[in-house]
């Protein structure tokens, strides 16, 4: 399934938001609590919270993030 193009930004900050609050919840969950039987649930727990707030703060930051790189790299 191909998406159109027009879509690109909004997708690419779906997936960013999802994998960066996957990866930062897993590894802070593990580093606060350590591992044991309820690690997965405490993670789930992070994760549910974790992973709005990374999407939101994608959406609202990666467009002026976008033009700064753009005016600083050539």
């Amino acid at each position: 399934m191909m998406l159109p193009k027009k879509y690109f930004d909004l997708i690419f900050i779906l997936i960013m938001g999802f994998g960066m609050s996957l990866l930062m919840t897993l590894i802070i969950t593990y580093i606060n609590t350590g591992m044991d039987k309820d690690y997965i649930n405490r993670f789930l727990k992070a994760w549910v919270v974790s992973l709005p707030i990374a999407i939101i703060a994608a959406l609202i930051l990666g467009p002026p993030i976008k033009k700064l790189v753009d005016k600083i790299t050539k």
